[in-house]
């Protein structure tokens, strides 16, 4: 069992309508929005947040945010955000060759200097201590504006909140993430972890 059980998804209706969002962004609502549900306020701000980082307002695809979200995840160890991020990649169009190669991002040819330098922006900006520096920096700077990075950043600061959440939660992952999971990361080693239902 999870820290904290998820409610129904009937137990806020304003939730409830603003959690349509993740029927396109994953096939289900996720179990993590059922358990901020106990205090509907943070459930919608979340929800909100979610939709206004995951915007598309320039050159970052949703592909290449759910992929820099996936790079946070795996940075921080949270197996449940991994398996949404990449369920997430697939489902916005991230490429057959990205989806089967994204842990080797920084040397496979499916993956552009663009997208390399936006992925280890958000391995570097997820690290503890932080390793963001003058050389990412350029980097960034050669490929993208500052309102792309400001995109970037969002997703990376949005996914350091669903990590700490789903990690200390336990939340129990859905089915539809395991089989993405499964499918693209499995080979690497990736298991639920925690998020099996098993923890407490």
């Amino acid at each position: 069992m999870p820290l904290v059980k998820p409610l129904d998804p009937s137990h806020s209706p304003e939730t409830a309508e603003l959690a349509k969002f993740f029927n396109e962004t994953l096939g289900f609502c996720p179990n993590s929005i059922l358990t901020m549900q106990h205090r509907p306020a943070i459930s919608k701000a979340f929800i909100n947040l979610n939709m206004a980082v995951m915007a598309n307002e320039g050159r970052v695809t949703s592909a290449l945010k759910r992929m820099i979200a996936w790079v946070s995840s795996n940075a921080t160890g949270c197996r449940y955000c991994q398996a949404h991020a990449i369920r997430a990649a697939e489902r916005y169009g991230a490429e057959q060759e990205q989806l089967d190669n994204i842990w080797e991002y920084r040397t496979h040819p499916a993956f552009s200097e663009a997208e390399r330098a936006a992925l280890d922006f958000s391995l570097q900006a997820s690290q503890v201590p932080n390793a963001v520096d003058a050389e990412i920096k350029a980097r960034l700077y050669e490929h993208w504006n500052e309102g792309e990075i400001v995109e970037m950043l969002g997703v990376i600061s949005l996914f350091g909140y669903l990590n700490r959440w789903n990690d200390s939660q336990g939340t129990d992952i859905e089915e539809g993430a395991v089989e993405s999971a499964n499918q693209y990361l499995g080979k690497h080693g990736w298991e639920k972890g925690k998020h099996d239902g098993s923890r407490y």
